[in-house]
């Protein structure tokens, strides 16, 4: 059981300082491959939870293992550790500016050190993925939010990351490049096995896309069945307005397998 189970809490508990618990008892396994939205009222913990899984976080109480290692006593160098196998992607994208698109997305392979043609082949890639391979040289203020945020998930998946968590990611976007980005998490979660949990807001996007909901209210947590889709598969595809997603993702996971092998 515990083998294919990438996030476990037990009975765990969060606070700011000596404030109240902002969560409580929080109890929990999530397999790996698996995909969650969070939902869950501004300040009802949703940002705390993804804070306490990616270790930015530390519980007042309770037990959090990931990918079956007890994270409680773990030194800051076994945590870093950890954490080249997550990756986080944010609302406001947190861009770099003084850095060009190609240098933004490049940054988490040359901090552990693959070499300059190895980077320049997964970068190119990756680029080419997400639909903004003619902008490699562009300072990332001169592109829109969506083709932003789209920077910032590239950065996210060029580690190939066990776990991936979103926080809103498509709260600054419209319903197009929302649906968009929703596909490029739906195929890397497809393609790669990513662990994926995706804070939101939005009842549409929970509505369109059929995936179970973790809840968060009252500093508790509940899991809630995958919601009925209000469209069809053949609409949900109709969403997609940039190049075929499984493609790309087919090419860029071979990509990633033959340069890793090189």
């Amino acid at each position: 059981m515990e083998e294919n189970t990438a996030i476990s809490f037990a009975n765990v508990g969060a606070r700011y300082d000596n404030s109240r618990e902002v969560l409580s008892d929080v109890s929990f396994n999530i397999s790996n491959g698996a995909f969650y939205f969070l939902s869950g009222a501004s300040g009802a913990g949703k940002t705390t939870l993804l804070r306490l899984i990616y270790q930015l976080h530390k519980p007042c109480r309770g037990q959090i293992k990931l990918f079956g290692q007890n994270t409680n006593n773990m030194t800051r160098d076994e945590i870093s550790k950890l954490r080249h196998k997550m990756a986080i992607v944010f609302q406001e994208y947190s861009l770099l500016s003084h850095m060009s698109v190609f240098d933004n997305i490049a940054l988490p392979l040359r901090v552990r050190g693959l070499p300059e043609s190895k980077i320049k082949k997964l970068v190119t890639k990756t680029l080419e993925w997400v639909g903004l391979g003619k902008y490699a040289d562009a300072n990332p203020k001169s592109l829109s939010g969506g083709q932003q945020q789209r920077v910032s998930v590239a950065r996210a998946i060029i580690i190939q990351p066990s776990i991936l968590l979103a926080d809103e990611p498509t709260g600054n976007l419209d319903d197009e490049n929302a649906s968009r980005l929703m596909e490029l998490f739906i195929q890397m979660n497809k393609t790669f096995g990513t662990t994926i949990i995706l804070a939101t807001h939005s009842t549409k996007l929970m509505d369109t896309y059929k995936f179970p909901v973790i809840h968060v209210e009252n500093h508790k947590v509940s899991f809630i069945g995958a919601k009925a889709s209000k469209s069809s598969a053949t609409e949900q595809k109709k969403l997609w307005k940039g190049p075929k997603p499984q493609n790309y993702f087919t090419e860029l996971s071979k990509q990633f397998d033959d340069i890793g092998n090189a």
